[in-house]
């Protein structure tokens, strides 16, 4: 049995699990990535809890471990600029990490991970060209052409999170108006909800202090309008996106993966319909949007580790 350790450092934790080569998750753990605010003081915590996993697996068995961040680059092992994450320096991860522990270590953009997963263990086996989007504390994509992952010349390929949605729209963190995770990360639909709430007193949501995208669930469920329009506002938005991406690259599925997924079709269906509506006719009978096939709450881990094997 071949065993590796994938690890997914995101905006609010980062989880870490001890993985086998039939997707099986043995072990994991997590921890706040926002409590250790400079990188050397994170890449120590990192390394303590890694080294946890040695006690069951001895590192001999180990293929290595896969690592999915934010603007992470795969070239050259660096996490760089990435402004949902703590500190705000670039940190050679990979070296810091080989440091410590003599095993390989592949580092890989967290949605190109997540797209990686879905094919070695989700939903896109048998698939070519797809495409994997993933919405949580940002909007991220990883795209994969003919069975590989799209990197371009620099490692960044792919950051249809930073296209552009609304002309002179928001203030997103990485310093430019109207990106699209400015508008269909967790924290862009809670905007979005917000601007409506001011709107309408009426709403289930008036009033939430600390307002999160699982109120504004629960309260669609019940049939609140400003709920409900905020799914749509949110999937039209998408939608419209990712028939622009669809014209560039051409895939025969589109996943939706992340923690706004969960909403299912209250996300879902708007985005296929602002989709269709807004694709070019040679396209609309061969793509396809679907949820992940990754299982919630380990979909993370798993794209990470199977960045090793």
């Amino acid at each position: 049995m071949k065993y590796s350790i994938g690890i997914d450092i995101g905006g609010t934790n980062t989880e870490i699990g001890l993985v086998d080569e039939t997707g099986q998750i043995l072990l994991k753990t997590k921890f706040h990535t926002f409590e250790y605010l400079t990188s050397e003081k994170y890449i120590i915590k990192l390394s303590d809890e890694i080294s946890k996993f040695f006690e069951t697996i001895p590192l001999q068995k180990i293929e290595g471990i896969g690592i999915g961040a934010p603007m992470a680059n795969h070239f050259t092992g660096f996490i760089e600029d990435a402004h949902n994450l703590p500190w705000h320096n670039n940190i050679n991860i990979v070296k810091l990490l080989k440091n410590n522990f003599n095993t390989p270590i592949v580092l890989s953009n967290d949605a190109n991970a997540a797209a990686i997963g879905e094919m070695v263990y989700g939903n896109a086996k048998d698939l070519d060209n797809f495409i994997v989007i993933t919405l949580g504390t940002g909007v991220g994509a990883g795209i994969v052409i003919n069975k590989k992952i799209l990197l371009g010349a620099s490692g960044y390929a792919g950051e249809i999170g930073h296209t552009t949605a609304i002309i002179e729209g928001r203030q997103c963190n990485c310093g430019r108006k109207g990106c699209l995770e400015t508008y269909c990360s967790a924290n862009g639909i809670i905007e979005t909800a917000k601007e409506l709430i001011e709107k309408n007193n009426d709403s289930l949501l008036h009033g939430i202090q600390n307002l999160s995208t699982i109120d504004i669930y629960n309260a669609a469920i019940k049939g609140d309008k400003v709920s409900n329009e905020v799914f749509n506002i949110t999937g039209k938005i998408l939608g419209y996106q990712l028939a622009q991406a669809t014209l560039i690259t051409s895939p025969s599925h589109i996943f939706i993966f992340g923690g706004v997924a969960n909403a299912k079709d209250l996300i879902l269906n708007p985005i296929r319909n602002s989709f269709y509506n807004n694709l070019l006719n040679v396209f609309k009978s061969s793509v396809k949007i679907e949820l992940s096939g990754l299982p919630q709450g380990n979909a993370a881990i798993l794209g990470a580790a199977s960045l090793v094997l």
